[in-house]
């Protein structure tokens, strides 16, 4: 099944450009014209991939961006801006979103750009809910709530936490989790992964500091010790 991509771009010539070459490319495109029909689509239907202009006639692309991320989902976004200035482009970053293309942009670039995002971030690949104590994750709609509430995941966070699920009650070395969720070749030296790793504590455990769903394997890595799935 070929991923699904939310296109939410007011220019209608951009539009009907870009979505015709997505679906060439063999992706199910869904679009909306506006910041207030995006959100409502991006929140209710589950997508692979949101294409978010910034510059949308009733809602700033960037608030559409901070309430997909405060609504739980970890759905990739990718910015489409006329703006060349930095601090857009920042901000953008520090909202959730995943990447950004600035207008006018070269189509083979663009495609370029999706296919990384969705490989980073392959949502399909896990099927169904699971639930662990107050967490509740659906790996489908790329949601995470805790007692009922949103919890806000960047991509990154949530492909890790996707990852740990599929590998519960297995201890795997940090160089795995560098190789298959950063790309990274198994002897880099950084600390990404425990940062990563205490951003999800922070977020998930009841007691950050005495974790029980995400232990540490001294000197090895880490164990997930969630096995509750619906």
């Amino acid at each position: 099944m070929k991923e699904s991509v939310l296109l939410i771009e007011d220019d209608q010539s951009i539009q009907a450009a870009l979505g015709l070459r997505l679906r060439s490319e063999g992706y199910v495109v869904e679009t909306a014209s506006d910041g207030t029909e995006g959100l409502e689509k991006a929140t209710t239907s589950p997508f692979d991939l949101i294409i978010l202009d910034v510059m949308l006639p009733d809602r700033n692309g960037l608030d559409i961006c901070r309430e997909i991320r405060q609504a739980g989902l970890a759905t990739p976004i990718l910015l489409l801006t006329a703006r060349n200035q930095t601090t857009d482009k920042v901000i953008g970053l520090k909202l959730g979103a995943d990447d950004y293309v600035t207008k006018p942009f070269k189509s083979a670039e663009l495609m370029a750009r999706i296919e990384v995002l969705l490989r980073r971030v392959p949502v399909r690949s896990g099927q169904g809910v699971h639930q662990f104590g107050p967490i509740r994750v659906d790996l489908r709609r790329a949601e995470v709530t805790r007692d009922g509430t949103p919890v806000y995941l960047s991509a990154r966070e949530f492909q890790l936490l996707r990852y740990f699920i599929e590998h519960a009650e297995a201890t795997i070395p940090r160089s795995e989790l560098l190789q298959f969720i950063w790309g990274y070749n198994g002897k880099t030296l950084t600390r990404t992964v425990d940062m990563h790793v205490s951003s999800l504590r922070e977020k998930l455990e009841q007691n950050p500091k005495c974790p029980e769903l995400i232990v540490t394997v001294s000197g090895v890595g880490y164990k997930f010790m969630g096995s509750t799935n619906l």
